[in-house]
């Protein structure tokens, strides 16, 4: 009698807001902290995570994912850090607002482009999809905690809808004959619970 392997997945989930989310401005690989709304946002989450009783959690080195990953994880749960899962580098707009890329950079983030420095989707994956497939082979569930720019690059490459990522928010994707396939998006509390952020920068 032959025994059917279970088939890979992975949930990729945005961390707690951080304190740049909350101003609006561009965090790229900038490290700023999670805000006292992404801690309790992330403390909300916890009792879902536990539910789900991963066989391993890996996160961005970047402190607004790892810290996130730590209120996440069962007490003596071991968090793998992997710096491959860091945010796009944002270029030239870290640190701005909406308005002040706006004022120095007008019709840009109309027409889609980007400042010097900014890392494309396929620099991206290039980096993150190998970390993922290494990943995939090791365990059957793995919660990772990255990144909103990072979510959706994944979400685009497998024809994902063009939707925000909530802080706390996600995508399953399953590792099926050597390739990703896109599951479903999750959110990780209730919206009744604690307030829902989904910022539009990276």
């Amino acid at each position: 009698m032959s025994i059917t392997k279970p088939t890979p997945r992975l949930l990729l989930v945005r961390h707690g807001q951080s304190t740049w989310n909350a101003n609006g401005r561009w965090q790229g690989q900038a490290d700023p902290p999670l805000s006292d709304l992404g801690i309790r946002q992330a403390e909300a989450a916890r009792d879902a995570v536990a539910q789900l009783a991963f066989d391993l959690i890996v996160a961005s080195d970047l402190e607004r994912a790892r810290r996130t990953a730590e209120l996440l994880a069962p007490t003596n749960t071991e968090i793998v850090i992997e710096a491959g899962l860091r945010e796009r580098h944002a270029g030239d707009w870290t640190g701005l607002t909406h308005d002040e890329i706006a004022e120095n950079y007008p019709g840009w983030i109309e027409d889609g482009r980007r400042p010097p420095g900014f890392e494309n989707d396929a620099e991206l994956l290039a980096r993150v999809l190998p970390v993922l497939e290494s990943l995939a082979g090791t365990v059957d569930t793995t919660l990772i905690v990255t990144h909103g720019g990072v979510v959706r690059s994944i979400e685009r490459s497998l024809g994902g809808p063009p939707e925000k990522v909530p802080n706390l928010g996600g995508r399953w994707i399953q590792f099926v004959d050597s390739e990703f396939v896109l599951g479903e998006g999750v959110l990780l509390f209730d919206r009744d619970q604690i307030e829902f952020t989904a910022p539009e920068q990276i």
